[in-house]
């Protein structure tokens, strides 16, 4: 192979590899369809989670017959904005009167493709599968019954997080009883600033990657002030939206249980596997630690 042929052909392997993807989740897009066809005369909330459930066993099917657990990635960003559509598409006239719906679908329109995009533009193909998944294949291979870990761990329960998460767009999209008023406008700012800090950590870190050298720890930007600045933005999000839920229909308060979720997520499991793999393959990270905040973006701890 020459050193012509070489990209070319790795250009056609990841061409290939998304085009596949953008099968699974048009499959998955059906089955979702069907789902909600069939169970058409039951509640919203319910046609929804029926819906998201046939989706997400579609892209397991798709990762089980590809090996490839990292199909479900794009999952995360791409579900709420399917939620949040149907849920405006099926409301009550009077509830999408008021400017507010459009508003949240934009907040997570701009989300959703954002993160998907960040997702893509990391991803090497088919071959390349997320460490964490890799990780859990090498521990819990075939005779270990890895797919159910992949089933359970990976898809079925971030899916079930996801869709608590998304409860909040419930009372925004077709239950509102009031129309816009000043709550909303902190949810703004909190969803707004929830996806410009995402995005800057995000952006910061593809930054540093094209030039750290070997054990070299991320200390720059936000980076500086928190170890997972991204997490922060990405749960700060979600509370951004329960906020609007409460700014259209306080009753629902009870939908805090997304928010909480999500964070707890992010806290007791990504944040912990993160910094473990850091540990391992950075000497000074573990001092690190000791002196800058897990996730919120706070004074660096001086001895």
């Amino acid at each position: 192979m020459t050193a012509i042929e070489g990209p070319q052909s790795n250009s056609k392997n990841l061409l290939k590899a998304f085009l596949l993807v953008a099968l699974a989740y048009i499959d998955a897009a059906i089955a979702a369809f069907l789902i909600g066809w069939v169970t058409g005369d039951k509640h919203p909330v319910l046609i929804a989670f029926t819906a998201d459930i046939a989706a997400t066993l579609t892209i397991y099917a798709w990762a089980r017959v590809f090996r490839n657990a990292s199909f479900y990635d794009p999952y995360w960003s791409i579900a709420p904005i399917a939620i949040a559509v149907f849920l405006v598409a099926t409301a009550a006239e009077p509830t999408v009167s008021s400017c507010r719906p459009w508003i949240v679908i934009a907040l997570v329109a701009l989300w959703g493709l954002r993160l998907t995009w960040n997702w893509a533009r990391g991803w090497r193909g088919l071959k390349h599968e997320d460490w964490r998944y890799a990780d859990m294949r090498k521990k819990h291979g075939p005779r270990k019954r890895f797919w159910i870990v992949e089933l359970i761990g990976i898809e079925l329960v971030p899916t079930l997080v996801v869709f608590l998460g998304c409860l909040s767009l419930y009372p925004i999209l077709a239950n509102s009883t009031r129309s816009i008023w000043w709550p909303d406008g902190i949810a703004v700012l909190v969803a707004s600033a929830a996806i410009f800090i995402e995005t800057m950590a995000d952006e910061q870190m593809i930054a540093f990657a094209r030039t750290k050298q070997p054990g070299q720890i991320m200390n720059r930007g936000l980076w500086k002030y928190s170890r997972h600045p991204n997490y922060f933005g990405e749960i700060s999000f979600w509370w951004g939206l329960y906020f609007f839920g409460l700014a259209a229909n306080a009753s629902y308060w009870w939908t805090i249980a997304g928010p909480i979720a999500i964070t707890m997520l992010f806290l007791f499991i990504s944040i912990p596997m993160m910094d473990k793999r850091s540990k391992e393959r950075r000497p000074e990270y573990a001092e690190h630690m000791k002196k800058i905040s897990a996730l919120v973006p706070w004074r660096i701890k001086r001895k």
